[in-house]
């Protein structure tokens, strides 16, 4: 698969995890994929295999009451099967309220993504709104 291709599997996963789409999200991650989210707080850590991925996923929106959006604002590609998602993120918990900048780096193998690393533009926000 190409980077068109790539970026197509990566948009299809914004639009499922913003509309809930389990379906999707089984679809287009690899059963091995892992993913890596930055920073000191509660959420911050390594998670290896869909199932851990997607318990992630669902304490972003559990953790939020349904709030939590990932919008997503750009994508840029490389050939050797990389995208890069760029995406504001925005939520409400416990009185907080998030509003950060975000990219993923996804890695793309066969039409299925096999690994995300999230980087935030402030992740001094991001750790306090999950505290």
């Amino acid at each position: 698969m190409g980077a068109r291709e790539n970026a197509a599997v990566v948009r299809r996963g914004y639009e499922a995890f913003n509309s809930a789409d389990m379906e999707t999200l089984t679809e287009i991650f690899d059963e091995r994929a892992s993913w890596h989210t930055p920073g000191r707080g509660p959420v911050a850590g390594d998670h290896r295999g869909r199932e851990a991925i997607f318990a992630q996923f669902g304490r972003y929106v559990g953790e939020t009451g349904g709030t939590f959006k990932a919008t997503l604002q750009h994508v840029l590609t490389s050939d050797d099967g990389r995208v890069v998602g760029v995406h504001h993120n925005t939520a409400e918990r416990d009185g907080k309220h998030l509003d950060v900048d975000c990219c993923i780096v996804f890695e793309v193998e066969d039409g299925r993504i096999t690994d995300g690393r999230e980087h935030f533009s402030d992740l001094y926000a991001w750790d306090e709104f999950w505290t």
